[in-house]
């Protein structure tokens, strides 16, 4: 033990003893070996030269060789992104000393925060251990840790956070911790236990029988593929999710809903994107929900309930509908209208199956001369002329609103 302390004093004096920036000490260090390679191999050694201040948190090679040599060469295989991120990670603008270490501090990396700790006489950033203080460079200092930290993702934040561990056993049944941990970038709308909760058991238990269907379907409706801080969005703004279908904001008095649930923590900044937490869990739309939701789709929107198609059409499917708009309805003529609700089971549910197909037919697959079975079981004929697509003679003036 005397002779490692002795040792370590040595390498301390030498480095006082001459003026060296962080990077000149990095590389000067035996115990920084695999630090200095990662750092010229990420061109970060002439940042780390350059004025500063810089606080550089310096893990071990004996931190370095706790990773899984996968990742280490995962991150070398990615030197000016990945890795360079890592490192970033562990660097802070401005010089701090041991005793002058607030309890968190901004990384150099997209303005992401570390924590602080202290634990007796120990003192640990995000977990890892403090081990030396207070080595002096001309651009800065530079402190030992005997681990390498790892920027917090999306996935991080829920994993840590005491009131997100229903969607932390969700996103691990569901197998999308692995994806949500990703590049990104990801907004996540996040619902506590407590919304969780208000789904009520029976309902947990069925969505976790079906990890990879429809609780996963659920958890990507709550992700979107861009992100976005809470000081961008405004009322009306509409996010397409990695389901599929948006997600809707609106603004009222200072409060932000997400569909029907609240916002009620905003900006939880990550490595790959932000969190939201949100007081409800969204429910994905079905093709009936977006009728009902139309403001000129309430003729069907009657229809649909009268002919109680409304369960059938909110099942699985997956559906592809011909809506036709209360003009469509209404150019039919009163007595004709009054006729088809007086057998509302019969005529008017048949009416109304010839507008659906079984499928996703997105615009783009449809094609002039295309025959789509409809499930009332007769084929109805596509036609496109110019930018004008029809289906039946009747033109298709809005198309793609995806559930």
């Amino acid at each position: 033990m005397k002779k490692l302390i002795y040792t370590l004093t040595m390498v301390l004096a030498a480095f006082a003893m001459q003026a060296q920036t962080i990077t000149d000490l990095v590389v000067g260090s035996p115990e920084h070996e695999t630090l200095e390679d990662l750092v010229i191999l990420a061109e970060l050694d002439g940042v780390l030269a350059g004025d500063g201040p810089f606080t550089l948190f310096a893990p071990t090679d004996d931190a370095f060789a706790l990773l899984d040599p996968a990742v280490v060469a995962a991150l070398q295989a990615d030197p000016t992104g990945a890795l360079a991120d890592v490192l970033l990670y562990h660097v802070v603008p401005g010089s701090f000393e041991a005793d002058e270490l607030p309890n968190t501090v901004t990384t150099a990396l997209q303005d992401l925060t570390a924590n602080i700790t202290s634990e007796g006489m120990m003192t640990f950033i995000d977990g890892a251990n403090i081990s030396v203080t207070n080595v002096m460079a001309d651009n800065g200092v530079i402190h030992f840790i005997d681990a390498v930290m790892t920027p917090p993702t999306v996935v991080d934040v829920v994993v840590e956070s005491p009131v997100h561990e229903s969607l932390e056993s969700a996103v691990i049944a569901a197998d999308l911790a692995g994806a949500l941990s990703g590049d990104g970038p990801f907004t996540v709308f996040a619902p506590t236990d407590e919304a969780f909760g208000a789904l009520g058991q029976e309902t947990i238990d069925a969505l976790f029988e079906d990890p990879t269907g429809d609780l996963a379907n659920i958890l990507l409706y709550h992700v979107v593929g861009a992100e976005a801080l809470a000081g961008s969005l405004m009322d009306g703004d509409a996010f397409p999710t990695l389901l599929g279908p948006n997600v809707n904001v609106s603004i009222m008095d200072g409060t932000v809903m997400i569909n029907d649930a609240e916002v009620t923590f905003t900006d939880l900044e990550t490595y790959n994107g932000v969190v939201h937490v949100i007081d409800a869990v969204l429910t994905p739309p079905t093709v009936v929900d977006i009728v009902v939701d139309s403001p000129v789709h309430e003729s069907l929107e009657a229809a649909v309930i009268a002919a109680e198609l409304a369960e059938t059409l909110s099942g699985e499917g997956p559906f592809t509908v011909f809506a036709p708009t209360d003009e469509a309805f209404a150019a039919l003529g009163q007595e004709t209208i009054d006729a088809l609700f007086a057998d509302p089971t019969g005529t008017l549910a048949d009416i109304l199956l010839y507008h659906v197909t079984s499928g996703t037919a997105l615009a783009e697959s449809l094609s002039d001369g295309d025959m789509v079975p409809m499930l009332l079981g007769f084929d109805a004929n596509v036609a496109i002329e110019g930018m004008m697509a029809s289906i039946d003679g009747a033109n298709i003036s809005v198309t793609d609103i995806i559930s």
